[in-house]
């Protein structure tokens, strides 16, 4: 099975790349790139780190670590994610606050231009006004140092795109944006085909995700994704998320090979 090296992957700037995520690829730590090269996939997005170990993926060993995995497997890191943010939440955790500004700095080391700030479970903002106006606080503290890095700080949540936008809105800011996840939105009863169109330019990643199923054959229609994607300009990565029924390697590689063949 061939690979498209991490050089050629990023050197193609106006097609789709097709990618996955550490923390389902079971590998929160270097080897990632090491599975991700058996499925056959194009890139990864990396997580910061956990509480754990003091978000490790600040430290410049550690992103020298992974730079030279990225290389040696020809995998591409695609984005930074900060998923502790789903136990610590940023709209209440002071630690958060430094964890966002620190992925910056991160982002400029790997060469990535995204964060992806997830705001699930303890951190989720649905009917949370105070919390939705204590991270719009924050980040309007944070976006200046993104702008001026060119990093883009993407917000991932259960909210509704217009809910979203109101956020990115009152922030004021070109370096917050969406990240949108198809199967999270899907599953909250969005209209996704619609939300993508009517977010356009203020979507920064998108996750694949159908819960369930393998792609093609659950809920998520991803040819009416693409048509939405055609309509708004979209050529970047797309990073699959979501279940492995068939476990994780052969899941996400027929996952992939489907992806591939709808976003040619």
């Amino acid at each position: 099975m061939s690979v498209t090296t991490a050089s050629e992957c990023l050197s193609r700037k106006d097609g789709f790349k097709i990618g996955s995520c550490d923390w389902v690829l079971g590998r929160m730590n270097p080897s990632c790139f090491a599975v991700a090269e058996e499925i056959g996939l194009e890139g990864v997005q990396v997580s910061l780190g956990t509480a754990q170990n003091n978000m490790y993926l600040r430290q410049k060993d550690i992103q020298e670590h992974y730079l030279a995995e990225s290389r040696k497997h020809g995998i591409g890191i695609a984005s930074l994610a900060i998923g502790e943010l789903n136990s610590f939440p940023y709209k209440s955790d002071p630690r958060t606050e430094q964890w966002v500004a620190d992925s910056i700095d991160v982002c400029k080391a790997l060469n990535v231009n995204i964060v992806l700030l997830a705001f699930f479970y303890d951190g989720d903002l649905r009917g949370d006004t105070q919390g939705i106006d204590e991270v719009v606080r924050r980040l309007k503290r944070v976006a200046p140092a993104a702008e001026k890095a060119g990093v883009t700080l993407g917000i991932e949540s259960w909210l509704s795109a217009w809910e979203q936008m109101d956020i990115i809105q009152r922030v004021g800011s070109r370096a917050v944006k969406v990240y949108y996840d198809v199967g999270n939105s899907h599953g909250q009863g969005y209209d996704i085909y619609e939300e993508i169109r009517f977010l356009g330019e203020h979507i920064c990643q998108f996750h694949a995700k159908d819960y369930d199923f393998l792609f093609g054959k659950g809920k998520v229609n991803f040819p009416a994704v693409r048509r939405a994607m055609d309509d708004i300009g979209y050529r970047s990565w797309i990073l699959i998320e979501g279940a492995c029924p068939l476990g994780i390697v052969e899941s996400y590689r027929q996952n992939a090979v489907y992806l591939k063949k709808v976003f040619s």
